[in-house]
């Protein structure tokens, strides 16, 4: 069941000297979110395994990506407050690096001539270019986030999209690093739906760990009353930037693995049409809640696939039903709109999922 008041802790917060015992409390209070979505999301993979649905198996490794991508955003969106239009971008730099460090070093040499020759002789395990592709996507989080931090509101939210129209035009332009618009190939494709799931459940439980954390905690309050927690003795820009740094770092993850989903990448594989995708996820399922994050994915992304179904045609007492093509948007904007206006605040607004019935506030 979920509850409001069983939720991460979303309004005010001990904002100064926190005591070890209560942040443990809190931790203890709180553990059960990560810990059952991570469980909903190891049921998803086992029924997956167990139907032994190679097409099945790859609609739910899109799925543990996109609820990566969608709990990245939530990180820093949920938290602050903030409308980011630019997360996309470090997907797509985790993406590419993911791509330099596993594509044979003779492919490289003669498609990406560029490259340092560190890069150009490396050829690293999936994980460890994964790894790497987060580090080097929160790298470049803070690096923007100095700068854009300071913004608020509507400018803010342009500013991030501004990042995003410049990654993206650079990748598509710099022919002899990222082979420009054509797409890059031969990056090792990894069918095994386990590391998709490990690195969804790592994002979970990063995102709730930032959550609990000193800087969750007092970027939360910022959101909710930032003249209080100005005076108060918050440091916003701060707050932010650490949020947008780790979220930067998971969308990095999520860019990497997606790229070994298909094996190929492109400057618009990470562009606007995951951008809208993936923050509509999070506005339906609830920016406020983890627990919206993550099912808010789930459930849209199974909605999209039957739709999918019914567009490629399906069977029903002899009779083939066929959606005309084109009609899956427009039926999956309705949903979202009628979701939208009777739940304004997401699927679950500010609850997230537990098994007590009585919690205290936090």
């Amino acid at each position: 069941m979920t509850t409001p008041s069983a939720s991460l802790p979303l309004t005010a917060a001990p904002l100064g000297e926190a005591r070890k015992p209560a942040r443990f409390a809190l931790a203890g209070r709180t553990i059960l979110t990560p810990v059952l979505l991570s469980l909903i999301l190891i049921a998803i993979a086992a029924v997956t395994v167990w139907t032994g649905s190679r097409p099945f198996n790859q609609t739910v490794i899109d799925v543990f990506v996109r609820v990566i991508f969608v709990v990245g955003l939530y990180i820093f969106i949920g938290n602050s407050g903030v409308l980011s239009f630019g997360h996309a971008g470090f997907a797509c730099l985790g993406g590419y690096m993911a791509a330099w460090l596993t594509i044979n070093p003779v492919m490289k040499a003669s498609a990406l001539p560029g490259l340092p020759d560190l890069i150009l002789a490396a050829r690293l395990p999936y994980w460890q270019a994964a790894a790497l592709a987060a580090l080097f996507a929160g790298l470049a989080a803070l690096v923007f986030g100095r700068v854009l931090m300071r913004l608020s509101g509507i400018a803010a939210s342009i500013a991030t999209f501004a990042v995003l129209a410049m990654i993206n035009t650079v990748y598509a332009n710099w022919d002899s690093v990222t082979g420009g618009t054509s797409s890059v190939v031969g990056i090792p494709i990894v069918r095994t739906l386990w590391p998709y799931l490990v690195g969804a459940v790592v994002a979970v439980f990063v995102a709730w760990a930032h959550a609990i954390s000193r800087s969750g905690l007092a970027l939360r309050a910022a959101r909710d009353e930032p003249t209080a927690a100005s005076a108060s003795g918050v440091d916003i820009p701060r707050e932010r930037l650490v949020a947008f740094t780790i979220s930067g770092a998971v969308m990095g993850m999520g860019g990497a693995l997606m790229a070994h989903s298909v094996g190929v990448v492109t400057p618009d594989t990470f562009y606007l049409g995951l951008t809208f995708i993936t923050l509509s996820m999070l506005v339906v399922g609830g920016m406020n809640s983890l627990t919206g994050a993550v099912l808010g994915t789930v459930i849209l992304s199974a909605l999209i696939q039957i739709l999918r179904w019914f567009e490629a045609g399906v069977a029903v007492g002899g009779t083939e039903i066929a959606l005309p093509k084109g009609l899956q948007e427009i039926a999956l904007g309705v949903i979202m709109i009628v979701i939208l206006a009777l739940r304004p605040a997401g699927l679950f607004g500010r609850a997230e999922i537990t098994l007590r019935r009585k919690s205290r506030n936090i």
